[in-house]
């Protein structure tokens, strides 16, 4: 048997990477975890989520501050917002959360830490500077960056991406956002919260593409309210450089060129998987544009190479790429076979109102060709969320033929929290009879979860037979009340 410097080696410091490494280390393995950049933590803690979070919660208050009368308060002008405050702000909770993803917390845990770009040599070994490294097994976790369009004149005008938007020195007066994913449509309405002038640019004729086109209307009109000017069908031909501002300039569908200026540009069109500069081409693993290929046990051509997170494409999100990292180390470490199961992926744009969704949604459906019924509920029927103003909004219900659930769509507020309950619920196997019986604190949100199981079961209840047969079994008398016509 080949002696290997490590089990276990792990390229890569993010979210995938750090579950693997922890797991790994604890469980008795010799782990190495190499990081190219100067900490741990991966794009999510640093340039994602944990930012973007942190500024949107910043634009919510900021916004709040605006419309005390919509509460009963008085009307307030607050003075204008200074970036560098929230910058530090946003710094602060990095700092904080950082903590927890310290080269400390891993070498006590028993992994060895090292930083740098590594460069498979063969299938078991890495170069790292001027020393090689061997390993058992390697998981390449290296994540992904900003994808950068071929679009003219891009390269020489700056732009702004996810990874220089939270640590600007001014707020931009205006601002050119270029794609409406999730992360587009949160940045549009928390700088436009803060006082930017935002315009977003759309390819196709909806915005967050992957929801059911009337939750995603919903959303768009909420930010339009606020007002985010949207173009959709809309082709981006070129980008320029005007010195204190920059131009864009578009087609619309029916043909139209109009040019566009703002302070910032902000490329928000998707992420590009890290794959340059590994060495996957000395050691026969293929990689495409969608990033490394793997089977359903996450494993590359190489039975002993994984990989995990944003780098395999997939569903790109800091949760996906933890289950990730937990799937490898059972079979790596563990060497109990796992497939990887997306069946039941929750995914959440924060804007508010939020928009998060679990299981198929009708657009998903109908492309799979499955029977589905449709039940949903208002926010407006919801007396915690008229006391809160948050009336805009619904839960959507996918039934399949037997009244299982195969989907939930939450678009309002607080709508990741509200869809845990159905995070639990569909991943446990439990019918719509446990959200249905189960008592929910009133006044909530979540109780929004109860009325629609109810309205499910309510229509079979209450229905014209059941009617009938109670009142000849048990002589009911029928209404004790008729409206007169």
């Amino acid at each position: 048997m080949a002696n290997y410097d490590y089990d276990l080696g792990i390229i890569g410091g993010g979210a995938a990477g750090l579950t693997v490494a922890s797991g790994a280390a604890q469980l008795g393995a010799k782990t190495l975890l190499i990081e190219k950049k100067a900490a741990l933590g991966g794009d999510c803690l640093h340039y994602g989520c944990v930012p973007s979070k942190t500024l949107l919660k910043t634009a919510h208050v900021y916004h709040l501050m605006k419309n005390g009368p919509k509460f009963g308060l008085p009307a307030f002008t607050p003075p204008g917002v200074d970036f560098r405050q929230v910058a530090a702000r946003i710094n602060s909770v990095i700092n904080a959360i950082q903590e927890h993803d310290s080269v400390a917390r891993f070498c006590k845990l028993g992994a060895k830490i090292e930083f740098g770009n590594p460069v498979f040599t063969d299938e078991h070994t890495i170069a790292l500077g001027n020393k090689t490294i061997s390993a058992r097994a390697w998981v390449i976790a290296t994540g992904s960056s900003p994808d950068i369009p071929a679009i003219e004149g891009l390269t020489t005008t700056p732009y702004l991406t996810n990874r220089d938007l939270f640590s600007l020195d001014t707020l931009p007066t205006s601002m050119i956002i270029l794609g409406c994913g999730p992360f587009g449509v949160e940045m549009a309405q928390a700088f436009s919260r803060l006082g930017t002038k935002v315009t977003v640019i759309q390819r196709s004729g909806q915005i967050l593409s992957k929801e059911d086109r009337d939750m995603a209307y919903i959303v768009q009109q909420a930010l339009v309210e606020e007002g985010i000017t949207f173009l959709l069908n809309t082709t981006v031909v070129r980008v320029g450089d005007l010195g204190s501002e920059r131009e864009v300039t578009v087609k619309t569908a029916a043909g139209e060129t109009k040019r566009l200026r703002g302070a910032a540009i902000l490329v928000a069109l998707g992420r590009t998987p890290n794959v340059t500069g590994l060495g996957l081409e000395k050691i026969d693993i293929p990689f495409d544009h969608n990033g490394i290929t793997v089977n359903s046990y996450l494993r590359t051509s190489h039975r002993h190479i994984y990989g995990a997170g944003d780098v395999i494409g997939g569903h790109q999100f800091t949760h996906v790429a933890g289950y990730e990292g937990g799937v490898v180390l059972r079979n790596a470490v563990f060497r109990l076979p796992q497939k990887a199961d997306y069946t039941l992926v929750p995914w959440c744009t924060y804007t508010h109102p939020g928009l998060a969704s679990i299981g198929l949604n009708e657009k998903s459906a109908s492309k799979a060709g499955i029977d589905y019924t449709v039940w949903s509920e208002d926010f407006r029927d919801n007396d915690r969320g008229l006391a809160e103003g948050e009336s805009v909004g619904k839960i959507k219900l996918l039934l399949g033929r037997r009244g299982k659930p195969l989907g939930v769509q939450v678009l309002g507020p607080q709508a990741g929290e509200i869809l845990n309950e159905w995070v639990a619920v569909m991943n446990g196997g439990m019918g719509l009879s446990k959200i249905a019986s189960a008592i929910h604190p009133y006044p909530t949100l979540g109780e929004i979860n109860k009325r629609v199981a109810g309205a499910v079961f309510a229509k079979k209840i209450f229905s014209e037979p059941v009617r009938k047969g109670l009142k000849f079994f048990f002589r009911l008398r029928g209404k004790a009340y008729e409206e007169e016509e």
